[in-house]
């Protein structure tokens, strides 16, 4: 790939199979920017970017990703791994990678058929789209920092079982309503109740209604 062309890329593997090596190939700094997981899915290769790896990785997230279950794993997964993980309250708008200040990925808007990836190598182009990225990181919150300052972020599913809990039915009755399973349903309340704070579904109720 010339050092200055830039090139549009359709679906992820197309971007694996062209700059995959490149992403891998990191030497000092790994940033990415997304808003949710399905923007840099990237099978077999996340975990191999932050691995056994003597570089700085900066992970910026919508604080949206902290509203399911697997969004919740995969932010400490990553912050388990040695990278520095930070929220954004205001959206991420551009969903970036950035690859030792030399290469960037932008994600196309999501649309049907594949999305689109833009390989950005011009250095000026990506000097300028670093710059944004670290706007965007020295405006966000440190992941535990978040957690700990800010009311937990609930998707409409962790809102219904929060609704069950405040009806007082039993677990049987309301995962029936809910079209669950008792296993999913119990797992739910087990997820809610860590993502609240709460050692009891007593003190998640109240918890819940503290945050409104």
């Amino acid at each position: 790939m010339d050092q200055d062309r830039n090139v549009t890329l359709r679906g992820e593997r197309e971007l694996t199979a062209r700059v995959g090596h490149l992403l891998l190939g990191a030497r000092r700094e790994f940033s990415c920017a997304a808003g949710d997981l399905e923007t840099w899915s990237m099978p077999g290769m996340r975990a191999r970017i932050v691995k056994d790896r003597p570089l700085t990785v900066r992970k910026l997230f919508d604080a949206r990703l902290l509203a399911d279950e697997e969004g919740r794993r995969h932010l400490d997964e990553a912050a388990r791994r040695g990278a520095l993980v930070r929220i954004s309250t205001t959206g991420l708008p551009y969903e970036t990678i950035i690859v030792d200040g030399l290469l960037a990925v932008l994600a196309g808007p999501p649309g049907p058929g594949e999305r689109s990836y833009t390989v950005v190598r011009s250095p000026d182009v990506v000097a300028n789209v670093n710059a944004l990225f670290l706007t965007a990181w020295n405006a966000a919150a440190d992941l535990a920092e978040f957690r700990r300052s800010a009311p937990p972020v609930l998707d409409q599913e962790s809102l219904r079982v929060l609704s069950m809990l405040g009806s007082g039915r039993k677990d049987e009755s309301a995962a029936r309503e809910l079209g669950l399973s008792l296993r999913t349903y119990r797992r739910r309340v087990a997820a809610l109740m860590k993502a609240l704070g709460a050692d009891s579904r007593f003190e998640a109720g109240l918890r819940a209604r503290d945050l409104g």
